[in-house]
């Protein structure tokens, strides 16, 4: 079934390795934990790193706008195509950064 099923497994933002007070972690707009599975993602493979503290991506780093050029890539969606006009601007959902992230696709 993963043949043909993509599996995302994301958080709503990053979070940071340590935590400002009580109240739990801090947002980490600097580097993010994605898994994904199945629907043509190479299995086992392991894109990009943080720094020693968890804090920035230091190797290969990738936007949400990466990760959702990928996503619709492999659901057969071209994402520059995806464009709608709003508010006299064109908009997508990987707006004009997105890129397919080609490393981890088998």
């Amino acid at each position: 079934m993963l043949d043909e099923t993509l599996v995302v497994w994301a958080g709503e933002f990053g979070r940071t390795p340590f935590a400002q007070g009580s109240n739990g972690r801090d947002h980490n707009p600097f580097g993010f934990s994605v898994w994904l599975a199945g629907g043509g993602i190479k299995g086992g493979t392991i894109h990009g790193a943080t720094d020693e503290f968890g804090y920035h991506a230091v190797e290969k780093p990738c936007t949400v706008y990466d990760l959702w050029a990928t996503v619709l890539h492999q659901l057969g969606v071209r994402h520059r195509d995806l464009t709608y006009r709003h508010g006299g601007r064109d908009v997508r959902l990987t707006d004009v950064h997105g890129r397919v992230i080609r490393d981890i696709l088998g």
